[in-house]
């Protein structure tokens, strides 16, 4: 009896909070950025290279970067396109170009959840083109707010990252609203343009370091550096797991210049 008196009366000290899981807290959370060098080298060949890496990653929201319409030689936009391959994702698109024009280049968010809500902003400086695209969508009924953005590029840019992350943060706010941020960030987690991300007590990197050699395609030229990334705010989600994918060519014909990152995650209760 006095065991059991025990066992009642730890029980009754258990806050309701830690009894009662979230919304979606059950459920694993698939995120995918990747970087698809808009129509450069042979693009109807890599389409289908694009596609195939994506719907293996399976996952519940995409970020696109370097996604490009144009009418001028009958392109349509890219983001559009693998959508409609890969079946059941809404779009959202963002440009600095304006809308109706001929020719617009930018990021896009691709997703099978509900989306609650949609947001685009500029980044500062506005002279560097650089954009984000944010998604509020419903995951088993709990909202999530995801970004996805493209940094500044240059070796020597990286005071004008950090002003492109403040911006991206402050527009983003601390809400009670679990966050993800992702997308081609030019950058590795310890350039000093990353600091208010990589090295904040919010986010932690879903890859981590030392997991990959590199996100770029050395194949294509580049030097091997991580610079794709996705964050998810440390309080919030627990990563279950990460790799780089989209790593091989088909007959010397490789998906894009750039390698997609997976994470999956999970909400904690």
């Amino acid at each position: 009896m006095k065991t059991r008196r025990t066992l009642l009366t730890a029980l009754a000290a258990v806050p309701l909070s830690a009894c009662v899981s979230l919304p979606g807290s059950g459920r694993a959370l698939r995120l995918a950025t990747f970087n698809i060098w808009h129509d450069r080298e042979d693009w109807p060949s890599r389409l289908p290279l694009i596609v195939q890496t994506l719907r293996a990653a399976d996952a519940d929201v995409i970020g696109l970067q370097e996604v490009l319409e144009d009418a001028a030689t009958g392109l349509p936009n890219q983001a559009d396109t693998i959508a409609a391959a890969l079946g059941d994702y809404a779009v959202r698109f963002t440009s600095t170009d304006a809308e109706g024009s001929p020719r617009r280049y930018g990021n896009a968010i691709l997703s099978r959840l509900p989306i609650l809500r949609t947001d685009t902003k500029k980044l500062e400086p506005l002279d560097d083109w650089r954009t984000a695209v944010r998604v509020v969508v419903d995951f088993g009924g709990r909202p999530i707010d995801v970004v996805n953005t493209h940094f500044h590029h240059t070796a020597e840019g990286a005071s004008i990252r950090a002003r492109q992350a403040a911006d991206l943060l402050a527009w983003m706010g601390d809400g009670p609203t679990p966050a993800v941020v992702m997308g081609d960030f030019n950058a590795a987690l310890d350039d000093p343009g990353l600091a208010g991300l990589a090295a904040s007590p919010r986010f932690v990197s879903a890859l981590p370091v030392g997991a990959a050699q590199t996100t770029l395609n050395t194949n294509e030229g580049h030097t091997a550096r991580v610079i794709d990334h996705i964050f998810v705010e440390r309080d919030a989600f627990g990563v279950l797991s990460s790799r780089v994918t989209g790593t091989q060519d088909v007959d010397g014909v490789w998906p894009s210049d750039h390698y997609a990152v997976e994470a999956v995650v999970r909400l904690k209760s």
